[in-house]
């Protein structure tokens, strides 16, 4: 999460409704620890996606490599979040946050005197480790703290702050970049993310019933074969692309993931009947929580690879410093905070489809016009493009990551968003693959990365890509109700 992994979840705005007055003020300070763990993972990762281009010049990197630093994050992520079911379940709220942010904090920390690539991937990978269990810690007590009648208000609450990070992470990152170089992003980060602990370690409290149940050690070598053969194999794309590798590390890759993945969910089916699983998949018996995952894997696919390709289009084809493009990206940001409260009340008084189509809308045409773009478009007109994406991308997240969960029982919102968090990464880490490798083949192919024509060529293929997935949401987007108004919906069994 993206992040923005990503974007879609956010908080409170300093006047509370009747609904929100509805839930204790021991449990909103729960809820508002939580989110400013989130608003700091949030902010390390919107960081990073600046600090591609100079990380390509600095640490004298290709493309493909670089992409990494955000590859290698979503792939632990991948790896870890299929666990935090389990986690939530067996240890407590404090336990699980207090290890999060210890983790993310030790990885930040190992950033800022890294001495290479090499080093600065092993931090990314420790920072994801943390930030994997901290996502799901959110929403699952969220859904178990807020009634059923204000989820959609204060899920649209939660964007005014979550977003912040998103709307305030390129600007501070170009800031940083142009003057203090890419070791600054997680100097800044550090004493935030320990700041946040310290608060939580003082006033977090626990949330929801512990379990005896075994931890399944075999279900997680299963998982790390699965979701890392995955996602890695995913990733030597880029290195075919750039003509760097041959084919048979990918082949051997992605067997070995398909082999490892279903060896894991046959695995889960079996545990699952003495509720041992680590992570349950009878949250796919719930129909709005399956065609909700479906949704939210097209739009990951097609929004992490974007967001991506945004900063090297901004930065190498219309050759704008690195703090213009992060205020390029600024506005969008913004929209998709502001917005949340009103998305909220919609989906509360009017469901899902009213919210989710247009959203999908926006967000398919958004890149189907990026991918019109050239090294001489003003850039008055991406800026335009990119908030209009936002805009639906705002439409479309907060209403799927609700009315997912809300489609289950209590008892599996843990491992619903363990789920939702698996999606979101090995969907992001696909996007990013294929979306770079497109960029690069044709770039090189017109000419190199370095050349802003190029680059914009490369660009609009990308695009292109996102374009083609996107425009598969506005199908979905019709099929997907709210839990309550849903015919037929059920919860899974118990």
């Amino acid at each position: 999460m993206s992040a923005v992994d990503s974007g879609a979840i956010s908080v409170a705005s300093a006047s509370p409704s009747a609904q929100a007055d509805m839930i204790p003020r021991k449990d909103m300070r729960v809820i508002w620890v939580l989110l400013t763990a989130a608003f700091v993972a949030i902010l390390n990762e919107t960081t990073m996606g600046m600090a591609i281009p100079h990380l390509i010049d600095d640490l004298a990197i290709t493309p493909i490599a670089a992409q990494w630093v955000s590859s290698a994050f979503m792939l632990t992520m991948a790896v870890v979040i299929p666990a935090t079911g389990f986690l939530l379940r067996r240890f407590t709220t404090r336990q699980v946050f207090l290890s999060a942010l210890a983790l993310f904090s030790a990885g930040t920390l190992l950033a800022i005197v890294a001495l290479g690539f090499e080093m600065l991937l092993v931090a990314r990978v420790v920072q994801a480790g943390g930030t994997a269990m901290m996502m799901p810690l959110l929403m699952t007590t969220m859904m178990n703290l807020v009634p059923n009648e204000s989820r959609g208000r204060m899920m649209g609450r939660v964007s005014i702050v979550m977003s912040l990070a998103p709307s305030i992470g390129p600007t501070m990152s170009g800031f940083l970049l142009d003057h203090f170089g890419w070791r600054s992003v997680f100097v800044v980060v550090l004493p935030i993310a320990l700041a946040a602990m310290f608060v939580g370690w003082r006033w977090l409290t626990d949330v929801g019933e512990t379990t005896d149940a075994p931890l399944d050690v075999f279900s997680i070598v299963l998982s790390v074969f699965g979701f890392g053969g995955i996602v890695y194999g995913l990733s030597q794309i880029g290195s075919l692309a750039e003509g760097s590798g041959s084919a048979l590390p990918l082949i051997i890759a992605l067997v070995i993931g398909v082999v490892g993945l279903g060896a894991f969910l046959w695995r889960q089916v079996v545990l699952q009947r003495a509720d041992d699983a680590l992570l349950d998949l009878r949250v796919f018996s719930s129909l709005g929580f399956s065609l909700s995952m479906a949704q939210m894997f097209l739009l990951s696919l097609a929004f992490f690879g974007t967001i991506t390709i945004v900063p090297l289009f901004l930065q190498k084809a219309l050759m704008l410093p690195t703090l213009d493009a992060g205020l390029v990206v600024l506005p969008g940001a913004l929209a998709m905070g502001l917005l949340g409260p009103f998305i909220g009340r919609i989906y509360d008084a009017h469901g899902t489809r009213v919210l989710l189509v247009p959203g999908a809308i926006l967000a398919a045409g958004a890149l189907w016009f990026c991918a019109t773009l050239t090294a001489q478009t003003p850039v008055w007109v991406v800026l335009v493009a990119q908030t209009v994406l936002s805009i639906g991308l705002a439409l479309s997240f907060t209403p799927l990551f609700t009315a997912s969960l809300a489609s289950l029982s209590p008892k599996f919102y843990s491992y619903g968003s363990a789920v939702i968090g698996t999606v979101q990464q090995v969907a992001g880490a696909a996007g990013i693959a294929v979306m770079v490798a497109a960029y690069t083949v044709v770039a090189n192919a017109n000419g190199a990365t370095g050349s802003p024509v190029a680059v914009a060529e490369g660009s609009r293929v990308a695009f292109l890509i996102g374009a083609v997935i996107a425009t598969m949401t506005v199908v979905g987007a019709f099929f997907i109700r709210k839990p309550d108004d849903a015919t037929g919906e059920h919860a899974p069994i118990h």
